[in-house]
């Protein structure tokens, strides 16, 4: 048999690699898999060495604070590589975590392929990156087509296989107005998916919706949540005692719910793909820690927060970040859109134009299973 490593560093990377693991099946049955994973992968019965929790640190001022733990976390990871003498090593995002591991990995056994699934942001922060990251990665798997430029000049091994947000879904009717109980027009909510953001933005969020219904009576708004944080975003919700706000956590139910929605208020990342390819049109909120603000503004060489108007080089869905993502400015912004149907409209032609480069004729995770194959 051969042999597989799954390397992830949070929930977001275990799903992407699930995804891949379950094609790759289809095409190759003869592979025994070890990883660091979290219940997607377990799903599929792959055992995972320890909890994906224990390296979940978010934020630059955590991973400075928990910098020995981590470190400690690395090497006990390659110590499990080396004793399982994988034939691929396959590392999923989080670079921060699992390419250090893939370095120290190929150090001491060369003969293990490298293989990665969602490439650093490079368009973003570090180009020169690539350089040092092409010593130890025979094989990178890219989300984005404008990525290869990058890539192709540094003549490092690559394949673009698209975003797996944009990969086409079967998914069976559901009446929603049965979950939700209301006719009523629906604006979409995404407050986040890490407890950071979430602490951040709510209040934000919930005050905005409080001036929407000063002006307005027929909107109905559903935050979009992981299973996980749906107690912490309801106790808010509760707080604030407003009675036309809903939560959601199934992810079926919540492309339904963001398909029939009129408008989309969310925090910066890739969501924001999903809600372009739902054809919703919508306003992007960025907002953090000062001190981490600081940090990345010293690092981050792009204008834009949003990966369609990084792509597009201009500001096609409006951009509200740090001092400017507040309720009132939030309000202004939705309303415009709301009474300027030619606006949502133009939002909605000019990210269809984007997305059509970052689709590929097979899924994502298809198309990356291939690429394994041939490295087995």
């Amino acid at each position: 048999m051969r042999k597989m490593f799954i390397l992830t560093g949070e929930a977001s990377g275990d799903k992407l690699a699930s995804r891949v693991i379950n094609d790759l099946n289809k095409l190759n049955s003869n592979i025994e898999y070890l990883s660091v994973g979290g219940d997607n992968l377990k799903k599929i019965g792959i055992r995972s060495i320890y909890d994906l929790k224990e390296i979940t640190y978010l934020g630059f001022t955590n991973v400075i604070l928990n910098i020995f733990k981590i470190k400690k976390k690395i090497n006990e990871t390659v110590k499990a590589i080396e004793d399982f003498q994988p034939d691929i090593l396959f590392t999923v995002d989080s670079p921060d975590f699992t390419l250090r591991v893939a370095e120290k990995v190929k150090i001491k056994n060369p003969k293990i392929k490298t293989i990665h699934y969602v490439a650093p942001q490079v368009w973003v922060w570090r180009e020169g990156r690539i350089k040092k990251i092409k010593k130890f990665i025979d094989h990178i798997l890219l989300l984005f087509n404008f990525e290869k430029t990058y890539f192709e000049k540094e003549n490092m091994s690559h394949d673009f296989v698209g975003h797996p947000l944009l990969d086409s879904k079967n998914e069976s009717a559901i009446d929603i107005n049965q979950i939700l109980g209301k006719n009523k027009a629906l604006i979409s909510i995404f407050a986040g998916s890490r407890k950071s953001e979430i602490e951040i933005l709510m209040p934000i969020l919930l005050n905005f919706i409080k001036l929407m219904n000063e002006k307005y009576n027929d909107f109905s708004y559903v935050f979009h949540s992981t299973k996980e944080y749906s107690d912490l975003i309801q106790l808010y919700v509760q707080k604030s005692d407003l009675k036309n706000c809903q939560i959601i956590s199934d992810d079926k139910i919540k492309n339904h719910i963001l398909k029939k929605s009129i408008f989309a208020v969310s925090k910066s990342g890739t969501v924001s793909l999903e809600i372009c390819n739902a054809k919703i049109p919508s306003v992007i909120l960025y907002k953090m820690g000062f001190i981490n603000f600081l940090i990345i503004k010293m690092l981050v060489k792009t204008k834009f927060a949003n990966i369609i108007n990084i792509a597009a080089k201009k500001e096609i869905i409006p951009e509200l970040l740090q001092s400017d993502c507040n309720p009132k400015n939030i309000f202004t912004v939705v309303s415009n859109h709301l009474e300027n149907p030619k606006k949502m409209d133009e939002q909605i032609l000019n990210t269809q134009e984007i997305l059509k480069n970052f689709k590929t004729h097979n899924s994502s995770s298809t198309l990356a299973a291939n690429v394994l194959n041939k490295y087995l």
